[in-house]
C-alpha cells in the first residue's frame, strides 16, 4: 500500500474565494464609432483629380526625353501604365484617408460646439 504525500492530495477550498459566485461581468464597452460616410460624387471627383493630374504631369515630364518622339497613343499608354497603379494602390487610398480624417475632425468640432 502506498501513501500519498499531503502536498499531492486533493485541493482544499479557500474560504476567502468562494467558488459558488459567478465571475464579475466586465463593464459594457461603448459602441464603436460609425464609419465615416462616403464623400459625395463631387468631392470624390476632386480627390481623384488632385491625385491623377500631378502624377500624370510629373511622370510625363520625367519620361519626356525618352518618349517625346513616340506616337501619342503609345505615350499615353506608357504614362497610364505607370500612373494608374501608383494612384490606385497607394495615393488614392491615402487621399481618402486624409479626407476621412478631416471629416472626423470637422464632425468632432461640430459635436463640441453643439455641447456648449
Amino acid at each position: 500500500m502506498t501513501v500519498t504525500p499531503p502536498e499531492h492530495g486533493s485541493p482544499v477550498p479557500n474560504p476567502e474565494s468562494p467558488t459558488d459566485q459567478a465571475p464579475p461581468t466586465p463593464a459594457p464597452t461603448p459602441p464603436p464609432p460609425a464609419p465615416p460616410k462616403r464623400p459625395n460624387i463631387h468631392v470624390t471627383a476632386l480627390i481623384v483629380w488632385l491625385t491623377i493630374f500631378p502624377l500624370v504631369a510629373i511622370v510625363s515630364v520625367l519620361l519626356a526625353p525618352v518618349i517625346a518622339d513616340w506616337h501619342p497613343v503609345l505615350r499615353a499608354f506608357v504614362v497610364t501604365l505607370i500612373v494608374v497603379p501608383i494612384a490606385a494602390y497607394w495615393l488614392m487610398p491615402q487621399m481618402f484617408r486624409w479626407y476621412a480624417a478631416i471629416e472626423r475632425r470637422r464632425a468632432a468640432r461640430h459635436a463640441d460646439k453643439g455641447m456648449l
